[in-house]
């Protein structure tokens, strides 16, 4: 082995989903060559161009975040970040994999979705990432194209019981939609709320004057998202489909999913930082401030928390992804002044999520090992990526965040690398942070400063739910 392609990370704790221990991390060629124990004479005999010493931190896997929304198109504009800057920003929060959302244009073909996503995105990225597409158009010809992408790489296909006119399918096209996925293997995803009833209510509360950002809470109610959850699992049972459903902002739709699992079925839930962190009372500062807060599913009350923390505990919720979708304050959020349904919906947190989650384990909520596995090692599993990604074993990619569990930083607008004029986080202190990152054995974080480039970020073509094999 060629030295100088080496990188050793000694002394440091290993923490996996499935394990924590003191190891030290042999990368060769972008890859993890060994792991061994600090004070073995393997390890003692490594050789490497270059060494960290990650004494008193942790060493953990490349966060992998399998919900993103970079230069996508809704409300009559695009959320702000590029491919450039929004992998640039996961970077330094120690994620190295992203899973963007492409979209199929109504009338249009899935291809002609995924070809305008993979020119946005070649060339231009900081960290690895993939794509789940958005069948916004179900008919015979996208569902015949949904067993191509599938072979290609493309695994795994959103679609969304919101937004009529927009992004909406109705029962029977997501019923065609899952049929298809039972049998060439894709996962389908879902967007959960009741759209056309939301629909009724935001004109009611519009005729009658609601017009401040926090009737965007009031109306997308969380007996709707529960309902909606219900109906796509039934549907998901006639079809015989496994079902992966997004954003899970509500105790009653997390019931929803604890009940399909514990009847057994492959129904799996997703949840973000800002249902774990916020709350309706972001969406009710004065002003129009709560239009910062504005993302569907909506923000809900304080005490859905503690459930949705519970639900990470027990795996009744698998995933922690960001939904990552930013708009400006001024010239994008302000679209929506004076009608509420008119600001764009999404939330800037690419940057924060591993330590967010960390500020989890630091409060108790869950486990350093859970974190790695919500994070990072089940992401992967979801969406074909493992062992490619999410964990540290010899042949993984070297996707490794070298971690001070003891550092405290303060969020804010003004340090934040993504491309958002506002943190939904303003001013909350947190402990932890990433402090060395490698993407494929690149340091793209040296010791908080940007060391990597745009443009090594490669597409990496997924397999299908390893949890379904």
């Amino acid at each position: 082995m060629s030295e100088a392609s080496r990188i050793v990370i000694r002394g440091g704790l290993v923490v996996t989903a499935a394990d924590e221990m003191p190891a030290d991390v042999l990368i060769e060629d972008g890859k993890i060559a060994a792991v061994a124990a600090p004070d073995s004479a393997y390890a003692a005999g490594w050789t490497a161009a270059r060494e960290w010493d990650a004494r008193g931190k942790y060493v953990i896997p490349g966060g992998v975040d399998a919900h993103t929304h970079l230069e996508f198109p809704f409300g009559g504009t695009f959320s702000s970040d590029t491919f450039a800057t929004g992998t640039s920003a996961a970077a330094w929060g120690g994620t190295t994999t992203l899973i963007d959302f492409a979209v199929q244009p109504k009338g249009y073909a899935l291809r002609d979705g995924l070809d305008a996503w993979h020119a946005k995105a070649q060339g231009n990225c900081a960290v690895d990432y993939a794509f789940h597409m958005i069948v916004s158009d179900v008919n015979e010809g996208s569902l015949r194209e949904m067993d191509l992408l599938v072979a290609e790489g493309v695994t795994s296909f959103k679609l969304f019981m919101a937004y009529p006119g927009v992004f909406y399918s109705d029962d029977g096209q997501i019923l065609r939609a899952m049929q298809r996925g039972a049998g060439n293997g894709g996962l389908i995803m879902m967007h959960a709320e009741n759209g056309p009833a939301i629909d009724v209510l935001v004109e009611q509360a519009l005729a009658a004057g609601r017009t401040d950002p926090r009737h965007h809470g009031e109306v997308r109610r969380a007996l709707l998202e529960a309902e909606a959850t219900h109906r796509a699992i039934a549907l998901a049972r006639v079809a015989d489909c496994p079902l992966y459903v997004v954003h899970v902002s509500a105790a009653e739709a997390l019931a929803e999913l604890a009940r399909a699992r514990d009847d057994g079925l492959p129904v799996f839930g997703e949840t973000c930082p800002q249902y774990l962190f916020l709350s309706t009372d972001n969406l009710a500062e004065p002003g129009f401030e709560g239009a910062k807060y504005v993302c569907s599913t909506p923000l809900r009350p304080r005490e859905h928390q503690a459930a949705l923390w519970r639900g990470l505990r027990t795996d009744d919720l698998q995933v922690v992804s960001t939904d990552h979708c930013p708009f400006c304050f001024t010239g994008q959020k302000e679209l929506g002044r004076g009608d509420f349904s008119k600001i764009p919906n999404g939330l800037p947190g690419v940057e924060h999520r591993m330590d967010l989650l960390h500020q989890g384990v630091v409060d108790g909520h869950i486990s350093r090992r859970r974190w790695i596995d919500i994070a990072c090692a089940t992401p992967a599993r979801m969406f074909g990526l493992y062992p490619r990604k999410g964990t540290i074993a010899p042949g993984s990619d070297a996707d490794l965040v070298i971690y001070d569990p003891a550092a405290s930083q303060v969020l804010s607008a003004a340090t934040h690398h993504m491309r958002v004029d506002y943190s939904a986080y303003e001013g909350r202190e947190l402990t932890g942070r990433a402090e060395t990152v490698f993407s494929r054995g690149e340091v793209v974080i040296d010791r908080h400063a940007f060391t990597g480039r745009i443009g090594h970020g490669r597409y990496v073509p997924r397999g299908t739910c390893q949890y379904l094999r």
